[in-house]
């Protein structure tokens, strides 16, 4: 067993996605933004809906607060995002729009700091754009879907801000709001309806940037939907979406899209909603529609102690099998029809599940006999085998060690690497990469965890000032990594190929090759990178 340089001794943790961390006090969200003063410079857009005024920022025209559907509230809360009804006059676009409502602590949590702000909101449909000119260019777009373990985070995040990409890319960058936590994923199985009220959002979202994109000065065929975490997920959900004959985007980039998680049928998504009601003492969806929402919102943390399973990472809402939006698992619909045709970008980091578990002190106190009990659940009679194999990858490895490692393979570096596989066999263009460098911050113990190669591909570490896990990088290595990687996603978004000087050549994802970029300090490209743990989870010859 040789295959993994990549991993390494490190400690771990236990929570939520991409950000979503356990949070308290929720602060409602009608607080106006002040917003700048409009100017005879300032640009103005004209569109279907009504006229817009942005700003310039950076010497680029940016629009906040665009909305793209109509509110969702009153009678079309828990309903398909419906058409924005437009506006008369000049509407101001210079203030982001509230963030949907989602659980908040001033300061956040000791990982990621905080990953959404105020003011929240229903109303939060809308969306930023970013560009170089609201002209005639039909520059490349990139459309950013964020995560947040399915109830927290923002387009209007300083995080996600598409500043750095359309100065040094030429591209319009479009980051969208959408409906999160019960607002957007609970599922009522009504005659006739379906769920996904998260994933109706970010369609229109989608809609609205194909039909309105080129008055900004982007290419409405040039589009590529990029996300993290359960945003990743997000572009493969949507990736079969093929409107009027035409495919709503050209390219995909997910990054650690967690396609391990068991996506629940329409009856087990109603037993989450049952639980959903027995906390607030509700007997069905009409009297939800009167709870206020910071209720609602505050219900998600018994959510999660009624939803979590020890060894497993937590998910109080998830999106739902519904046969209407979604018939299948979102890999899957990277593999046929419309999906099929979507260059992709696909990745994960080395220690993604140190995120959630390695800071836990109730998780560093496991037992073998726990992760052999969790082990069996991934690898049946063959979990002595495989837990002995984690353990000797890493040199000392206590158990907790050898559940994040399993735990992240199982959410994230296998199932990624099970989507290049077939599409590779199918002849269909992939691209992977792999994470690799650690954070210093909590004496180490987070490594390449979850959300931190977010900073590098947005090569803004200023907008970051205030996340925990960034603490003590070298900002040599650091600007130099996100350097590389930032002008890689660029080549990616503008042509399809994330190839770009001077990075070593990066190959596509290949049956024969199943080269990988390793993204570290000295990036390098491997060659079935993970074959050994890829080998270990498959069934045992008889």
């Amino acid at each position: 067993m040789t295959d993994d340089p990549s991993r390494r001794k490190v400690l771990k943790n236990g929570g939520v996605l991409a950000g979503a961390t356990l949070l308290s006090g929720i602060p409602d969200g009608r607080a106006a933004q002040a917003a700048p003063r409009a100017d005879a410079s300032s640009p103005v857009v004209e569109l279907p809906s009504g006229r817009l005024r942005g700003g310039i920022e950076g010497g680029l025209a940016v629009f906040k607060g665009v909305p793209y559907a109509a509110p969702p509230v009153g009678a079309l809360r828990w309903r398909p995002a419906q058409p924005h009804p437009g506006w008369q006059g000049t509407r101001d676009a210079t203030a982001f729009g509230p963030s949907a409502p989602q659980p908040y602590r001033e300061g956040g949590d000791q990982v990621l700091g905080t990953h959404g702000s105020p003011p929240f909101d229903e109303d939060c449909l809308t969306l930023n754009v970013w560009t170089p000119g609201a002209d005639n260019a039909r520059r490349p777009v990139m459309v950013w879907i964020h995560g947040g373990g399915f109830i927290s985070g923002s387009g209007s995040m300083p995080n996600y801000s598409g500043e750095t990409f359309a100065r040094d890319g030429d591209l319009v960058v479009v980051t969208i709001n959408y409906r999160l936590g019960p607002l957007g994923y609970l599922y009522f199985g009504e005659d006739g309806a379906n769920g996904n009220f998260w994933l109706t959002d970010q369609l229109a979202a989608l809609r609205w940037v194909r039909d309105n994109i080129a008055a900004f000065g982007g290419d409405p065929d040039q589009i590529t939907v990029a996300g993290q975490s359960g945003g990743a997920l997000s572009v493969a959900a949507l990736a079969g979406a093929r409107p009027k004959g035409r495919p709503l985007f050209r390219r995909a980039i997910l990054q650690s899209p967690p396609l391990g998680l068991q996506i629940p049928n329409r009856a087990e998504s109603l037993q989450r909603t049952a639980a959903f009601l027995d906390i607030l003492g509700a007997k069905d969806v009409a009297e939800l529609r009167a709870v206020p929402w910071p209720r609602l919102i505050a219900a998600t943390f018994e959510m999660f102690g009624r939803t979590g399973k020890w060894g497993y990472w937590s998910t109080p809402f998830l999106p739902v099998l519904d046969g209407v939006t979604l018939d299948r698992d979102p890999a899957d619909l990277l593999l046929s029809g419309a999906g099929a045709d979507i260059d992709v970008l696909i990745g994960w980091t080395r220690e993604e599940a140190n995120f959630a578990f390695a800071l836990s002190e109730p998780y560093a106190a496991a037992t073998k006999d726990q992760v052999l009990a969790r082990a069996r659940d991934t690898f049946g009679n063959r979990a002595a085998e495989a837990y002995t194999a984690y353990e000797e990858a890493r040199p000392g490895a206590r158990p907790v060690d050898v559940l994040m490692d399993l735990i992240g393979d199982d959410l994230f570096r296998m199932p990624a690497l099970a989507l290049a596989e077939r599409r590779a066999a199918r002849g269909r263009p992939v691209w992977a990469y792999q994470f690799n460098l650690p954070t210093p911050a909590h004496d180490g113990r987070l490594a390449a965890a979850h959300c931190l190669e977010l900073p590098f591909v947005f090569n803004n570490f200023d907008k970051w000032s205030q996340a925990p896990f960034l603490a003590g990088l070298r900002p040599g290595v650091r600007d130099g990594l996100a350097a590389t990687m930032h002008a890689s996603w660029i080549s990616f978004i503008r042509t399809g190929d994330p190839n770009q000087h001077p990075m070593p050549r990066w190959e596509r994802y290949g049956r024969d090759s199943r080269t990988t970029m390793a993204l570290d300090s000295v990036t390098a490209a491997a060659d079935d990178l993970a074959g050994y743990w890829r080998r270990l989870r498959q069934p045992a010859s008889s």
